[in-house]
């Protein structure tokens, strides 16, 4: 039988059927190069981006094109078990983001609530996921004006994202973005700022079949008071000293657009470090999460302070408060301090209360009292009123009457 083409394609049903064939034989082997295995990562930009995950923060990948971003956010995902909601920002209308009004029937008793978007809606009645805004650089500034509530609050419309809900951003630098605009200093201070590189070895590795997996650091539950402590004392301890640092919005569009020092940074940075003594997370990692939410000056200042504190876990000081030595350096001296009373507001019993004045009285016997003065008037304001007030208080008591704590 003659058969007849036009064009391309053939009307003999044979042949119509072979070329689905072939599409099926191509289609499998597009599956099989999707099939992979995943090993623990090494690399402290993979680990950086699971410390700030853990943590919650919203993050931002920073990076060329074609580098992996989009493909290690699926990976981060799949290794979590967490659904991924990929948003392409660049593409989206501000109402997108701040919701659609919807009129009822008597908008002066209902009011015009907010609708929002079905991805929002898939991810709260799932009540957990991963939400990824692609192309974030490119994005206009209307766009940009109206994620600044999703990012902060949480917020989509009138909706409210579940707490288990993560937040990841890729952005290319404006310089090879499409239509590339710097981000907004207020919608910037919101994020985690990682550079986002690769490694050809990583690559090769990856497409002979076994890419790297970011797991959530393994928290140790019985470390997490000492952590939140110890990490209140080294932020509170290193801006006390470089108060200069507690906010400084850089002067250039481009540096405004990434990570740059300020309180609600700094409040990023204290989430970071916490979990990081928690989990026992490597240097370079927190380094690299540290410096991502405060900028290159002030975060390897700070990264170089955490080197030189070596703070004592606050809750082995509080139960063996005798055998404590107070260390000889100001700077070591106000940080621990002030993470002995947060260990003693964290766990707040008689036993504790009465070990924290132990530890202070070391200070004055060290000749330091005004070093002590601040943690002192805090420690003195946790007091339950049925509690005896212990010898260790007797050298503050004048500052303490002034301030009205006794």
């Amino acid at each position: 039988m003659a058969k007849t083409t036009t064009g391309a394609r053939t009307t003999t049903g044979t042949t119509i059927s072979r070329d689905l064939d072939d599409l099926a034989a191509a289609d499998e082997i597009n599956r099989r190069l999707r099939v992979f295995r995943t090993e623990p990562a090494t690399s402290a930009q993979l680990e950086a981006l699971a410390l700030a995950v853990a943590a919650n923060l919203p993050v931002l990948l920073w990076g060329e094109p074609g580098i992996g971003k989009s493909a290690g956010l699926e990976q981060l995902a799949a290794g979590l078990g967490l659904p991924l909601e990929t948003v392409i920002a660049s593409v989206h209308e501000p109402s997108d983001f701040a919701g659609l009004p919807i009129v009822g029937d008597d908008p002066a008793v209902t009011g015009v609530p907010m609708a929002p978007p079905d991805w929002a809606v898939r991810v709260t009645a799932l009540g957990r996921g991963l939400v990824f805004f692609d192309e974030l650089s490119s994005a206009p500034p209307a766009v940009q004006a109206a994620l600044l509530r999703v990012v902060l609050e949480r917020r989509v419309g009138s909706l409210r994202l579940p707490e288990p809900v993560r937040v990841v951003a890729a952005a290319n630098p404006p310089s090879s973005a499409a239509d590339g605009w710097h981000l907004s200093p207020p919608l910037a201070n919101r994020f985690v700022h990682l550079r986002w590189t690769h490694d050809p070895r990583t690559v090769a590795r990856g497409l002979a079949g076994t890419w790297p997996a970011a797991r959530i650091p393994s928290i140790d539950a019985a470390r997490i008071s000492g952590a939140v402590a110890r990490a209140r004392g080294a932020i509170s301890g290193f801006l006390t000293a470089r108060p200069g640092l507690a906010h400084h919005l850089p002067a250039d569009a481009e540096s405004r657009g990434g990570a740059w020092p300020s309180p609600r940074t700094w409040e990023m940075a204290l989430k970071l470090l916490a979990v990081a003594y928690a989990s026992g997370t490597g240097r370079e990692a927190l380094a690299a999460a540290v410096v991502g939410a405060v900028g290159d000056g002030a975060g390897v200042e700070f990264i170089s302070y955490l080197e030189e504190l070596d703070l004592p876990d606050p809750d082995r000081v509080l139960a063996d408060p005798a055998a404590f030595k107070l260390p000889q350096r100001g700077d070591r001296q106000l940080a621990f301090l002030t993470a002995v009373v947060a260990a003693v507001q964290g766990d707040l019993t008689r036993r504790r209360w009465e070990a924290g004045w132990v530890v202070l009285a070391k200070a004055v016997d060290a000749g330091v009292p005004d070093v002590a003065a601040r943690a002192a008037m805090d420690l003195a304001a946790m007091r339950d009123l049925g509690w005896p007030v212990p010898p260790g208080i007797d050298a503050f008591v004048d500052l303490l009457q002034l301030s009205g704590s006794l």
